[in-house]
């Protein structure tokens, strides 16, 4: 049978529990396509999947990556509207960090013409979480504050431009290093905060006259949604999209009570079983980015073999912008 190069992870545990190796190559089935992976999107999902410590269980062995984006080499039966040689980005559950990947046709989307690979695997997992986290389970309203924690990461790099095109009035942005938080300024970013400084809630609350922010978007974990609380309006909404510091922390639910606040998960996945959110906010988050008012950044290039280092460097906190993989 064919073989094909991945990274496969046996045990949960650290970067160095993924492997190089070579498996069997995966055929299409009934309605789905074989994509030759030309660049596959590095997230902090695939970190918490290593670590078994995902929203859902992980079972092993298994491929992380769920962000795809290539060029359709094969056609299962009853594959429609799809043709081999199409350059495509898709969402998977796992199986990215590959050479090939399986995935339905019903869920692949065009690469428009003069977007890289790269750039395509950039969009639907990170963008989409923008766009949703910020309009829908957020549900911000014109002229409403919005604070994007890791302002300069990949899901907030996307976060704050798109803030002011969804309906933000102050975009409070906060990051590790003047660095990060400088690249924020020039995203569109109003309010610039270092998290690693203890007073950043008081901060926060001082950027709005003293109300807190109106829309918080929350996925570090351990006691920073304690703290985003601290810092959030009456009636604000406080969205958990992930908890990258490893802890996901706890809340006391009587202590919404006091100023009517409202704390949203957020989860991708039940975005892509709801077509009719799915695919007219890709639609809209294409245009933005053909028309160039957002624009992408790709922080990081890593060969396959190279996928334990670009997992260190995530977690490390090293990068600005989408990390990929290049098979």
């Amino acid at each position: 049978m064919p073989q094909m190069k991945a990274i496969r992870v046996e045990e949960f545990g650290d970067p160095s529990v993924m492997q190089l190796t070579e498996v069997e190559r995966p055929k299409p089935g009934e309605g789905e396509v074989l994509i030759e992976v030309k660049s596959a999107g590095v997230n902090y999902a695939d970190t918490m999947r290593r670590q078994n410590q995902y929203v859902v269980r992980q079972e092993l062995p298994f491929i992380p990556g769920s962000e795809v984006a290539g060029v359709v080499s094969a056609l299962g039966s009853g594959a429609e509207d799809v043709s081999e040689g199409d350059r495509v980005v898709t969402l998977l559950g796992t199986d990215g960090y590959a050479e090939y990947a399986v995935a339905p046709a019903r869920n692949l989307i065009p690469i428009p013409e003069g977007m890289g690979f790269d750039e395509a695997a950039a969009i639907p997992l990170q963008g989409m979480t923008a766009y949703h986290v910020i309009k829908t389970s957020g549900a911000l309203q014109e002229g409403e504050s919005l604070l994007v924690h890791a302002a300069a990461g990949g899901v907030g790099y996307l976060a704050v431009q798109m803030a002011k095109l969804l309906g933000a009035g102050t975009v409070i942005a906060t990051a590790s290093t003047q660095e990060k938080l400088d690249l924020a300024r020039e995203l569109g970013a109003d309010v610039l905060i270092n998290y690693t400084e203890e007073d950043w809630p008081q901060k926060v609350k001082e950027a709005t006259d003293g109300k807190g922010a109106d829309v918080i978007m929350e996925m570090v974990g351990g006691d920073f949604p304690q703290k985003n609380l601290s810092c959030l309006n009456a009636f604000g909404r406080m969205v958990v999209f992930g908890a990258a510091s490893g802890d996901r922390g706890s809340l006391v639910p009587a202590a919404l009570m006091k100023k009517n606040h409202v704390v949203a998960g957020f989860y991708l996945p039940q975005i892509m079983r709801r077509p009719e959110l799915f695919g007219p906010s890709m639609k809209e988050l294409l245009g933005w980015i053909s028309s160039g008012q957002v624009k992408l950044n790709i922080g990081g290039r890593y060969g396959l073999s190279e996928a334990r280092q670009a997992h260190e460097d995530l977690q490390g906190r090293k990068t600005t912008g989408k990390l990929v993989l290049n098979p």
